[in-house]
């Protein structure tokens, strides 16, 4: 269904809410789900692939333009083998059976993260997505995987060392603003809201310099349990919030 055509089948009251421009997602709870109902790890992380589906929908449907998924950080790596091996073929499976759909939904899709650690195979398949994906217009999804936020504030702070000590930088030159440009999202604004879901309240090391900003919603519900319901309510929060971004006044970004 085409983005516009969903937006106006919502209810009014639903289309008054403000909608980030960003939306960044802490998926967690997987495993809970699964303890929950006496179930495997990895049942739990199969039914977090259909909420990732169901939350890439509904991004579409309310006009979000970012969207930003935290699917595997690079301390996930402390997990048992077979679990993170688990994980690792259910992106693949995620691409082989969605990519063609997110294509034609015009779609971007980026994965951000350290190519650390992953088989050569796996990288070409996120080199493919990106590549077949790259002039869509559409919504961008932007899968972080492998990823950490403190290893990337690092890593960009040594790119930049290198530059300043080959003379394409100067020193002086150095903020805010050229220090965002050297990060993974360089080409993205800084997410608006960020939710966690599974009732944890902190970042664990998401987006730790984009996040500054941002608005906080914490939801009670695992991440298998995700659905428009959830969406509708952190979205509820965030038109709530006023945004002052150090200022007396609320702003808009």
């Amino acid at each position: 269904m085409p983005a516009d055509a969903a937006i106006a089948a919502l209810p009014i009251a639903e289309t008054a809410l403000k909608i980030p421009a960003h939306i960044a997602v802490i998926m967690d709870g997987n495993g809970r789900w699964a303890k929950a109902r006496g179930k495997a790890r990895t049942e739990g992380h199969v039914e977090g692939v259909k909420a990732l589906r169901r939350l890439v929908n509904l991004a579409m449907a309310y006009g979000v333009r970012h969207l930003t998924v935290y699917s595997f950080s690079s301390e996930n790596w402390r997990r048992p083998p077979e679990e993170v091996s688990f994980i690792f073929s259910l992106l693949r499976r995620f691409v082989a059976s969605d990519l063609d759909t997110l294509h034609a939904n015009n779609v971007r899709v980026r994965i951000i993260g350290s190519p650390e650690g992953l088989d050569p195979g796996l990288t070409r398949m996120i080199e493919g997505v990106q590549l077949k994906t790259l002039h869509n217009t559409g919504l961008e999804l932007i899968v972080a995987f492998n990823y950490g936020g403190k290893g990337e504030i690092v890593e960009a702070a040594r790119r930049i060392a290198r530059d300043v000590a080959a003379g394409r930088l100067s020193a002086n030159d150095i903020n805010e603003a050229s220090f965002a440009r050297y990060l993974m999202t360089a080409d993205t604004p800084d997410p608006d809201l960020i939710i966690r879901t599974s009732g944890e309240q902190r970042l664990s090391n998401f987006l730790l310099w984009q996040g500054a900003y941002a608005e906080l919603v914490f939801l009670e519900e695992n991440w298998p349990d995700f659905g428009e319901t959830g969406f509708v309510k952190a979205l509820t929060e965030y038109s709530r919030r006023k945004r002052r971004f150090g200022d007396v006044e609320a702003q808009e970004p």
